[in-house]
């Protein structure tokens, strides 16, 4: 077995001395410079080690200011399921309410967009082949906890009154509804969940610093003869969010 590399071993004792109470949330730790120091290593493992804590909740970076012990905080509890589709409205907005708080979300969307390979591969169509892209931004109480990025091919709503997800009679009722407006009965949902760091816009989006550790949930809705008829990319910080799902059992 290979040895642990540096900063994880830095890390692991920086998270034991948190649990131990060495150090209260809020507590300012001592400089990069001191910790380096102290366990005989370089300046840039103490920053990987730091780095690595900030990206999972424990730490925070004030710029300017050092790097802290994170206040504790309830994560929020997003549950993905089959059910909340067939109910109708917003499974987000649904979640957040169990939760005591407000669900909203912004969105900007953008006709007419090639496809690039991976999305097009994902719902079937030639790449270049012109969608329908919508960005979400999901707030709590005004705070953004989630980003969604969905591509629904243009050839397919074109013309008719839901082209828009967030525009006309029925907007804002999601993929399923929606489809079914034009005669389209969606059948199943397909997501594949995996972890990944944020980007630098992805962390200015959400209010994290840049690495933050997400979970990348790659969603596609197919139609009842199997086309795919939107795709999804969607990205839920670990550190305040949870990701529970609800699985029907067949009797």
């Amino acid at each position: 077995m290979p040895d642990q590399p540096p900063y994880l071993r830095i890390a692991d004792v920086l998270r034991e001395r948190i649990a131990n109470q060495d150090w209260a949330p809020g507590d300012r730790l001592p400089s990069r410079a001191e910790l380096a120091q102290q366990y005989g290593v370089g300046d840039n493992v103490i920053r990987r080690a730091q780095e690595l804590l900030i990206s999972v909740g424990t730490l925070e970076g004030r710029a300017g200011s050092g790097t802290y012990v994170a206040e504790p905080r309830s994560r929020l509890r997003m549950v993905r399921s089959i059910y909340r589709e067939q109910v109708g409205g917003s499974p987000f907005q649904s979640d957040m309410a169990a939760l005591g708080k407000r669900g909203t979300w912004e969105s900007r969307t953008d006709a007419k967009v090639p496809a690039p390979a991976g999305i097009a591969a994902r719902l079937g169509i030639a790449e270049g082949e012109l969608c329908v892209r919508t960005a979400y931004e999901f707030l709590a109480d005004g705070k953004p906890v989630q980003l969604s990025t969905s591509w629904e091919p243009y050839a397919l709503t074109a013309g008719t009154l839901i082209v828009l997800p967030e525009g006309g009679p029925h907007a804002g009722i999601g993929v399923v509804r929606r489809m079914a407006e034009i005669g389209v009965r969606v059948s199943r949902a397909v997501e594949q969940p995996s972890p990944r760091a944020v980007t630098a816009e992805e962390a200015a989006l959400l209010g994290v610093q840049k690495g933050t550790l997400a979970t990348h949930i790659e969603r596609t809705y197919y139609a009842e003869d199997g086309r795919p008829v939107e795709t999804a990319d969607i990205v839920v910080p670990a550190a305040t969010c949870e990701i529970v799902y609800e699985v029907p059992v067949s009797q």
